[in-house]
């Protein structure tokens, strides 16, 4: 047996929980291969041959679940990252590898100019990105990697050299995205949300003219069905959009497109109250972020909570309103400890309900409303379940107290995720998979699932309680604890050092 078998098959000591059944252990095997076949060395990359660089959150996934494998690997996966962010704070959604061949993925790093069009908002100059953001799980992964082996991340300073660029990344969203003036973060391009394709980006998308058919070539319907994917005026307009921002210097506020979306400012403060840890941890006060993440937590119920129909809408800031579209990204708010329990409530009641169904007609959350017109359990982000989304309930579900719904939804991911081979989408009714197979965040998410099944918070307040008590590390503990994190290393190539 290999060294990398024996060390597949024993997760890190870090690990809340394993389970050694047999069908777990294979599941945890499998899922670990997917991330070694997708490592490039300094990243991870959602899939060979249909994403072939580093995308911003799927890069914070795949370090969440790396963690219980490999520490050490999981903080490379942020700092790569975070080696690509802007003067200006932000962090790009992509992070190009110039061996790629520009056709391998459009759009290319000829298409975004990133250190020429980026210039006036502190593009880096060294490396290639696109120039428009992703939401920002970042924090909180990077919370979650320190937790997983807190001697290894101390050692190497891994917290203290994260949270300025972090806190900058903070910055830039509150500020610079304020542009409905109510506290929350707009998204500017419907890439910028994740939910690239979903329905509630089409009433303010029909405002947008489509760039000419002949002016890109899609490489994604080389590797995926047309019909499963966005159509051609809708990539069209995402491409003008993309070209307008690029053309304006990525200046924010002047497009036609600006929505706030209720996934994307609930992974902000869940990663505020993540970034009022990390301060702790540092030796700060970390109160000043967690009452931020109350107040935007309170804004968010004030302008995106629909009462009537118990779920979270978007807000189209240039259109006025809210959009009346159920869609995944209306439940993730879940996941907030701050949500006031008549909200929690109700969204308990719309995930469990006609529109969404888990428990009752699907295991897997559907991305979009089965009774909406555009429902189609396979089109991207129009119906099928994404393990991202479904991670992130689970986790909301345990944070206030829905066992019995988060274990389900748990065995349900585990399950589609082994019989897909880890696919990118699955049909949220059958388990059917869609998309890419091999996925990064699929398999990460998955050992995640695996090995911490507490949750997110789980015992935090109490562990966390005597974080400011803990013994500083003598450098000969200091030596031990890092010669001790390579040796775990599970995965090669790992130790960036």
């Amino acid at each position: 047996m290999d060294r990398t078998t024996q060390l597949v098959a024993r997760p890190a000591e870090s690990s809340a929980v394993y389970d050694p059944a047999p069908a777990a252990g294979s599941l945890h095997l499998r899922a670990v291969e997917v991330l070694e076949g997708n490592w490039t060395g300094t990243s991870t990359v959602p899939s060979r041959r249909l994403y072939p660089h580093q995308w911003s959150w799927d890069s914070a996934f795949v370090a969440i679940g790396l963690r219980h494998v490999s520490p050490l690997r999981a903080q490379t996966e942020l700092e790569t990252l975070l080696d690509a962010q802007w003067g200006d704070g932000r962090i790009p959604h992509i992070v190009f590898n110039p061996s790629v061949p520009l056709d391998a993925y459009f759009p290319s790093p000829d298409f975004w100019r990133s250190s020429a069009a980026g210039r006036a908002a502190g593009a880096p100059r060294t490396v290639q990105t696109s120039g428009i953001v992703q939401p920002p799980v970042h924090a909180l992964a990077a919370w979650l990697v320190h937790r997983a082996d807190p001697g290894l991340s101390r050692a190497r300073g891994f917290l203290a050299r994260a949270y300025p660029r972090l806190a900058a990344w903070h910055r830039y969203l509150l500020h610079r995205r304020d542009l409905g003036g109510g506290g929350l973060a707009s998204v500017v391009h419907p890439w910028e949300q994740g939910m690239d394709n979903a329905p509630s980006w089409d009433a303010p998308l029909a405002r947008i003219t489509p760039a000419p058919a002949r002016s890109f070539r899609r490489a994604d319907l080389d590797h995926g069905a047309a019909e499963d994917r966005p159509t051609d005026l809708d990539y069209g307009r995402y491409v003008r959009l993309a070209t307008e921002y690029r053309d304006g210097g990525y200046a924010d506020g002047g497009g036609d497109f600006a929505v706030e979306d209720p996934s994307f400012n609930a992974l902000l403060i869940a990663s505020e109250h993540a970034l009022a840890r990390i301060a702790h941890e540092l030796g700060a006060t970390g109160a000043a972020r967690h009452a931020r993440a109350e107040r935007l937590t309170a804004a968010l119920v004030a302008r995106l909570w629909d009462p009537a129909e118990g779920i979270f809408l978007c807000r189209d800031v240039r259109g006025g309103g809210l959009i009346e579209e159920r869609g995944v990204s209306g439940l993730v708010p879940l996941l907030l400890p701050g949500l006031p329990r008549e909200v929690v409530d109700a969204v308990v009641r719309t995930l469990r309900g006609p529109h969404f169904g888990v428990g009752a007609a699907t295991r897997l959350v559907p991305s979009y409303d089965l009774l909406g017109e555009a429902f189609d359990p396979h089109r991207y982000w129009r119906g099928p379940a994404w393990f991202n989304t479904g991670w992130l309930l689970e986790r909301g579900l345990r944070v206030h107290g829905e066992r019995a719904l988060a274990d389900g939804l748990r065995a349900a991911s585990l399950e589609a995720a082994g019989a897909s081979d880890f696919a990118e989408y699955v049909d949220p009714y059958t388990g059917e998979a869609c998309g890419a197979t091999g996925f990064s965040w699929t398999a990460a998410l998955t050992l995640d699932l695996l090995h911490d099944t507490e949750g997110l918070h789980g015992d935090e307040n109490a562990r966390h309680a005597g974080d400011a008590g803990d013994e500083p590390h003598d450098t000969e503990s200091v030596r031990r604890d890092t010669e001790n994190a390579r040796d775990d290393t599970v995965l090669k190539g790992g130790d960036r050092g």
